[in-house]
């Protein structure tokens, strides 16, 4: 097949999967230098009309490679150190109780790397069962008009989340820390998190359209208004629920694909960490569905009998993607905008992307 031949067969997919129950609108695109390949492609409707690709939409947990990124960029400044101790940098009052396991209060022991690598212990505000009452979802779904600061998804946590582990001693995805790590940020910058993503971030890199959604607004607005997402069995329009605030340093942002497919570009190419940085980045510290975790990135083995497909970059719970194949130097980004899509989301690119890209070469 040719790249023609190639794209006309992945546009078909893509309109076919969001017809039927399981999505309603999705984003693409791939970028492939060496083929001069640069496909940007959208299906589905939001907000009643047909999207059209360059429309903006919620990230979710790829924002939590921002947030790395920045902690990392502190770092090499040397304005903190990643083996620093939260209590550092946080409010005592904030942190009284954070970490108390089988009794003792680990909360002085938690470090800036275990905050970046879900190694603290823990737990997630965002997707824990809580000790009694509502999962948080359920409560940010019901209450859309309530906003939340991250201090109160701390105390939120505290209040509702038992800790898994002691420090450094287990894996366990949190959203909860990453809240804190914006925190961090903001103590040491001086700036509001969504202000600092502009400085550090998408004002060096040209990223126009993304922003921290109920913080601010872009430099420039992308095309049409920021598509509608699937959550909790709901179509929503993220714009109406300010609750989403609660989701903050751990994924709240809004982008295009094309400003994504910017970020990658300049991570892979060292022009937003060092080398060192990204090579710390991706010490791979922790596993879950498959999906290999570092330092706000992840790497997916996506064919268990060869490393060609493999992908790196980070990952959100609604089918977001913004994701790099070193193999084919491949860059692919987008979303299926719908909670609990994600392994469906994969398979997609796995079958539609990186298959059929490998075998244009033959």
């Amino acid at each position: 097949m040719n790249p023609s031949q190639v794209k006309s067969v992945l546009e078909q997919s893509l309109a076919l999967r969001v017809t039927g129950p399981h999505a309603y609108n999705a984003f693409l695109l791939v970028h492939h230098e060496r083929q001069n390949i640069h496909w940007e492609l959208s299906a589905g409707s939001s907000h009643g009309m047909a999207t059209e690709p360059g429309e903006s939409w919620h990230t979710a947990s790829i924002g939590k490679t921002f947030t790395a990124v920045i902690i990392m960029q502190l770092a090499e400044r040397g304005r903190l150190n990643l083996d620093d101790s939260l209590s550092r940098y946080l409010p005592a009052a904030l942190l009284q109780g954070l970490h108390v396991y089988k009794g003792k209060d680990y909360t002085d022991q938690i470090t800036l790397e275990q905050l970046l690598s879900h190694t603290s212990g823990l737990p997630d505000f965002y997707e824990d069962k809580p000790r009694s009452g509502k999962y948080f979802l359920q409560v940010l779904l019901e209450e859309p008009n309530r906003r939340w600061t991250p201090e109160e998804t701390i105390e939120w946590t505290k209040a509702h989340m038992t800790p898994v582990s002691r420090p450094g001693k287990k894996f366990h995805y949190t959203d909860t820390g990453y809240n804190l790590l914006g925190l961090v940020s903001e103590k040491v910058t001086g700036l509001r998190y969504h202000e600092a993503l502009r400085e550090y971030l998408f004002a060096p890199l040209k990223m126009q359209h993304t922003y921290l959604l109920h913080y601010n607004t872009p430099a420039v607005w992308a095309p049409g208004r920021v598509a509608n997402l699937i959550l909790g069995g709901r179509e929503i329009d993220v714009e109406d629920y300010p609750s989403l605030s609660g989701i903050f340093a751990a994924g709240q942002t809004v982008s295009t694909s094309g400003d994504l497919l910017l970020f990658m570009q300049a991570l892979v190419a060292g022009k937003v960490v060092s080398a060192a940085s990204l090579e710390k980045m991706m010490t791979w510290k922790g596993r879950r569905y498959g999906v290999d975790y570092g330092m706000g990135l992840m790497r997916v083995k996506m064919w268990p009998f060869t490393r060609r497909y493999d992908v790196w970059g980070h990952l959100g719970s609604v089918g977001s993607f913004m994701l790099y194949n070193p193999h084919q130097d491949v860059y692919i980004a987008g979303t299926f905008n719908r909670s609990g899509y994600l392994g469906r989301a994969l398979r997609f690119l796995l079958g539609k992307v990186l298959y059929p890209l490998e075998k244009m070469k033959s």
